[in-house]
């Protein structure tokens, strides 16, 4: 029976509790077979509707919805306009972009969805003080989370050792990795990490569009196109009103270019020789057809 829980009457038997070593993993294991192909990856095939069944059974059943009534709530993270707190860092703290070198270590030093998660919620937690205190651009992230911050405690080990590579000049460009590493991790987990878009920014490709934007990625740094692309959507695209401000007819690389150097910043070759029939709305598509490219060459 479904039935509904003031917040203040919240007790215990009233709330869904688990971990997720002990609960969840060992459900979704004995739910999930491997085929293997000859020189392929091997792929993991999960019973989803059994998933779902168990997860309703052992803990949604006899649950209470509870209402919103008399709380607080709060606001996507998102829309703290983080263009705006960007803008207040680079006024107080010069910012550069991450190495090469320092982007392919710290791609490979998350190993999971969880790792990249826990590490953004990190990087956010020290943008928005960086945003209105300023700090040295040479001082390492990891002394600043330690020591400023006071969240040593709070903060994996192996998280703070992959952070240990970048200094608060950084910051932007680790914001910038991670969410797009964490949108990648999406993708490979077969959930939408542009779910808030509208569906004419998600239109497909054409064979002959595909193909002509196929041949420029084979040439490109790709990790460069796919850290604009997803940044660009991110704090543009998931609005009600980003229809009327970018409007999907529109040609992707020229409102990119315009979005970049609205940053101040040259834009890189990755954007300025993108294919001229790309538009905006095959920018989903496009950032998918950019993250199969760099799998490919894996």
């Amino acid at each position: 029976t479904l039935y509904s829980v003031n917040p203040f009457d919240v007790n215990d038997i009233h709330v869904i509790r688990y971990e997720v070593e002990r609960d969840l993993i060992p459900l979704i294991l004995s739910n999930c077979q491997y085929t293997m192909e000859s020189g392929k990856e091997t792929l993991p095939e999960y019973d989803l509707p059994k998933i779902e069944q168990h997860l309703m059974h052992r803990f949604l059943m006899g649950k209470p919805f509870i209402t919103l009534t008399g709380i607080p709530t709060l606001a996507n993270r998102y829309d703290k306009k983080y263009e705006n707190i960007f803008k207040d860092i680079k006024r107080k703290l010069p910012q550069t972009s991450l190495p090469n070198l320092i982007i392919t270590t710290l791609s490979g030093e998350f190993q999971s969805y969880n790792d990249v998660c826990d590490a953004l919620s990190v990087v956010e937690v020290a943008l928005g003080f960086l945003a209105m205190t300023g700090g040295e651009p040479d001082m390492p992230l990891v002394r600043y989370i330690e020591d400023i911050l006071q969240m040593r405690d709070q903060i994996a080990a192996c998280i703070l050792k992959a952070l240990s590579r970048c200094y608060l000049k950084h910051i932007i460009a680790l914001w910038q990795l991670l969410t797009t590493r964490k949108s990648q991790w999406m993708l490979q987990l077969k959930l939408d990490p542009f779910i808030e878009l509208s569906s004419e920014y998600k239109q497909p490709l054409s064979d002959n569009d595909q193909s002509h934007l196929t041949a420029f990625l084979m040439q490109s740094n790709v990790d460069i196109f796919l850290l604009e692309i997803n940044e660009f959507m991110l704090l543009n695209l998931k609005s009600v009103q980003a229809l009327d401000t970018f409007k999907p007819i529109w040609n992707l690389k020229h409102t990119l270019i315009a979005y970049v150097e609205r940053k101040d910043q040259e834009a890189p070759p990755e954007i300025e020789d993108l294919p001229e029939q790309i538009l905006l709305s095959h920018i989903v598509e496009a950032w998918k057809l950019a993250v199969a490219t760099k799998q490919n060459r894996l």
